[in-house]
């Protein structure tokens, strides 16, 4: 009773397929792939950073403006 069958899901991948339609569907798709390679890359490149940022390393820059808040 908690899940569909094989035949629940075939008929929601044509209603859906019918609703959207094919090229739809791919673009999506894509866009959702490179998103998701976008994420792991950052993510990758944020683990990097991180490492660097804790070898003692000091950045030395200078106050332009003071605000008082």
């Amino acid at each position: 009773m908690g899940s569909f069958s094989l035949w629940h899901w075939l008929i929601v991948l044509l209603i859906v397929v019918l609703v959207f339609g094919t090229k739809k569907l791919k673009n999506i798709g894509g866009d959702i792939g490179g998103a998701v390679n976008e994420f792991k890359k950052a993510m990758k490149d944020g683990q990097i950073e991180d490492n660097t940022d804790k070898s003692g390393t000091t950045i030395e820059g200078e106050v332009t403006k003071k605000t008082k808040q």
